[in-house]
């Protein structure tokens, strides 16, 4: 019913979507004698605050200054090279499927673009999959990984942005087990969630605290009759937004309380920024219904992958079987969605490679998305990445080693692996 009564709002609120937009424009031109008044201005900037308030806002451009090109493509997601052809090494940037588009990192992709050939994983809105695409869930997330790597082996480097760095690794570890040619020389996780229990943030105890049974009941809607996708069950863009927003809500409301401000005092720069800002921050779409609570259930609440119980098509995850793809955790100081010590778990788990194939960096002031954008990330982050790429640009080892795997009876039965410490870059 929220789904359906949210889709209402856009055609009944257009007649007067339009009628402010008259309106700012009859304030603000200059055949208007009172157009530089601050009481035409105030006016102009409401209709203009009314008009961004009520608007849906569609999927935004890249807009990287560079070329882009298909290069792979399932219903749920396709992978798009930035800039043309080259020898340059080869990263794949997997962008979180977690309500807001892939162009969300269009800034860590850039910071690329000078050293390597970019790819990026730009997801669907699941709203514009029909049902006869089939399911989406963890296991077809990981099919995905896997994919990708296969495609664009066997020289790839893996950056994972927060929630991707699960089925990442855990693409990676089933790919290790199988003594597969085409594993990635790297993988590098941003902010991601592998193991919640570390320093749990409110994401994390809220799913503790609710349980799958109220999220299945609460969170999942049914697509309406007017999009492609109708009759598939999602997760609504729009929950995840109101979530984001939420929980810092003083923040945006002074943002939209000083962009007034702005346009007021006709301070054009200003208001501009602002308006970039949300156009990207407020463009959402849904995720598919299963993945959405397999992912709930198995990274939140059962935290499966850390306990040795995650399973894909009925194998285990064994992140001991990790032994060539060289991983490196970033963790930002202040990060109030991904807790410092969750990414870095994955060091601690992949008991089996080498301590010089491990780096670690704790980005100190910075918070969720200061880990993979902005100028902290531009000047130290980036920085650190790249090195790690470049000490293991090499050829891995084919032939599988003689680990141990996992025991039956999870995690804990693992001897703890030499400290992280000891491979952190500087």
């Amino acid at each position: 019913m929220m789904y359906l009564l949210r889709e209402s709002c856009g055609p009944m609120l257009a007649p007067v979507r339009v009628a402010a937009g008259a309106m700012k424009l009859a304030c603000e031109t200059p055949f208007n004698p009172l157009s530089r008044t601050s009481a035409s201005r105030a006016l102009a900037a409401s209709c203009e605050m009314f008009e961004r308030a009520t608007r849906a806002y569609c999927k935004p451009a890249f807009n990287l200054h560079a070329s882009e090109r298909i290069v792979w493509e399932r219903p749920f997601c396709r992978v798009i090279a930035c800039g043309e052809p080259s020898d340059r090494p080869k990263l794949l940037l997997a962008a979180p499927m977690s309500g807001h588009y892939a162009t969300l990192l269009r800034g860590t992709a850039a910071a690329f673009l000078d050293t390597h050939q970019v790819y990026i994983t730009d997801w669907t809105d699941a709203k514009q999959v029909p049902l006869e695409a089939g399911r989406f869930g963890l296991d077809e997330y990981i099919d995905y990984c896997k994919a990708m790597f296969e495609v664009l082996g066997p020289d790839l480097h893996v950056v994972a942005v927060c929630q991707p760095s699960v089925p990442a690794l855990a693409a990676i570890a089933r790919m290790e087990a199988e003594d597969h040619p085409l594993v990635p020389r790297s993988a590098a996780l941003l902010g991601g969630p592998i193991d919640t229990r570390s320093a749990p943030t409110a994401v994390n105890t809220l799913a503790q605290e609710r349980g799958l049974a109220w999220f299945k009941r609460h969170c999942i809607h049914e697509v309406p009759w007017n999009a492609p996708g109708r009759g598939r069950l999602v997760y609504p863009g729009f929950y995840q937004l109101t979530g984001f927003m939420s929980m810092n809500l003083d923040r945006h409301l002074t943002a939209h309380w000083d962009m007034f401000n702005h346009l007021v005092e006709g301070d054009g720069d200003s208001a501009a920024k602002h308006r970039e800002f949300y156009d990207e921050y407020l463009a959402v779409m849904d995720l598919a219904a299963e993945f959405y609570l397999e992912t709930v259930e198995t990274v939140f609440i059962e935290h499966a992958l850390p306990r040795g119980a995650m399973r894909h098509r009925g194998e285990v995850v064994d992140l001991t079987a990790i032994h060539r793809c060289a991983l490196m955790a970033v963790e930002g100081e202040k990060d109030d969605i991904t807790g410092a010590g969750q990414t870095r778990a994955a060091l601690d788990l992949t008991t089996n490679l080498p301590a010089d194939k491990k780096a670690y960096h704790l980005q100190a002031g910075a918070g969720h998305y200061g880990v993979f954008n902005g100028s902290r990330f531009r000047g130290e982050i980036a920085p650190r990445i790249k090195a790690f790429m470049q000490r293991n640009a090499g050829e891995p080892a084919r032939r599988q080693p003689r680990f141990v795997p996992r025991s039956a009876a999870g995690a804990q039965d693992i001897p703890s692996p030499a400290s992280a410490s000891r491979a952190v870059l500087t």
